[in-house]
């Protein structure tokens, strides 16, 4: 998975550069238009105040803006960003000593918040209500708890899955704000502005090619672009046009949709294996070798949202759409749709 030219994860080396790409500013961000709406009334509503954002709860697949919407939302209220994750903190005591040192208006971002060890979990109910931190010192009879203030600050928690998280925990969220897919207008949008900053040059039609087998994400996007743009210096005359584009992403093995090699290996499993379909999800990632939870929260996301894929409580079908991307037809078509219903 990491060698994956489409994975939405931040491969080894592109931090860095990545980071350069990414908007400052609540107005430079492109797409996800109703958490942009959204963010941009209460930030003002609590600067006005002047008072801390309200604690706020992203979910979605990788690599669609968490992060950089985090950086955004501390930039404009005027604190600072402390970065860390939920498989990070492995005791009450680290997001002990994370919390005493954050000042007013700070923002703490938890990347999968909804791997926190319980333990740590319920440290973290008084710091989101009261702005506060019990701390119990001493053992047995002898033992007492201790109060602490904390400065007004905002968690921004980011998941993958949100139907992990803990209804205590997702409660003290004051804002739940899905992140969908990008359209292939927005991605190209996203393209042309990196490409600027880049100083890449490309044409719109480039742009949109690039953008339509992205995947509806923006990290994925940047990263096709980087590569297209090597390709076009070594193979072409150092522009991004339609012809060097095209010849790019066949080197690169991403097909009209934006699929790889794992994601038509997942679809040819279901139909040429499992008949179409359903087959259980564990069955399907022991066929193809993949992790369980990769399948779910990596390759998934994006076969369903694009209608190859139909999850049901059955198990996991191949939709009309997959038949026809490999020019194929279904045989018994009428009865494997009608499983959709059987419960």
């Amino acid at each position: 998975m990491e060698d994956r030219i489409v994975t939405p994860s931040v491969l080894d080396g592109e931090g860095e550069n990545e980071y350069s790409l990414r908007p400052k500013k609540l107005n430079e961000y492109i797409g996800q238009e109703n958490v942009k709406n959204k963010l941009k009334i209460f930030i003002q509503a609590a600067k006005n105040r002047n008072e801390a954002l309200d604690h706020v709860l992203f979910y979605g697949p990788p690599g669609l803006g968490k992060t950089t919407l985090a950086n955004i939302i501390a930039r404009e209220m005027g604190g600072n960003l402390k970065v860390t994750s939920g498989p990070a903190i492995e005791k009450a005591g680290d997001l002990a000593a994370i919390l005493t040192n954050l000042n007013n208006m700070d923002v703490l971002f938890i990347d999968e918040i909804h791997r926190l060890n319980r333990s740590v979990e319920e440290i973290l109910y008084p710091a989101m209500e009261d702005y506060a931190l019990d701390i119990v010192i001493g053992k047995g009879a002898s033992a007492k708890s201790i109060r602490l203030d904390l400065p007004n600050f905002t968690l921004i928690g980011a998941t993958t899955r949100i139907g992990l998280l803990t209804a205590p925990l997702r409660d003290r969220f004051g804002m739940l704000c899905p992140m969908e897919f990008y359209s292939e207008d927005e991605l190209s949008e996203i393209i042309l502005r990196s490409a600027d900053i880049l100083n890449i040059k490309i044409d719109a039609q480039a742009a949109k090619e690039i953008g339509r087998r992205s995947r509806g994400t923006p990290r994925i996007a940047n990263r096709i672009l980087k590569r297209v743009r090597d390709y076009s210096e070594v193979k072409g005359n150092g522009i991004i046009d339609m012809e060097s584009s095209k010849a790019a992403l066949k080197l690169l093995e991403v097909d009209n949709e934006g699929f790889d090699s794992i994601d038509n290996k997942i679809l040819k499993a279901i139909i040429d294996n499992f008949n179409g379909g359903p087959v259980g999800l564990e069955t399907l990632a022991y066929f193809i070798g993949e992790e369980l939870d990769t399948i779910q929260d990596v390759y998934e996301p994006y076969l369903i949202q694009k209608g190859f894929i139909i999850r049901t409580p059955r198990g996991r079908m191949a939709s009309d759409s997959a038949y026809r991307h490999f020019n194929r037809t279904r045989s018994d078509k009428k009865s494997r749709q009608s499983t959709l219903f059987d419960k």
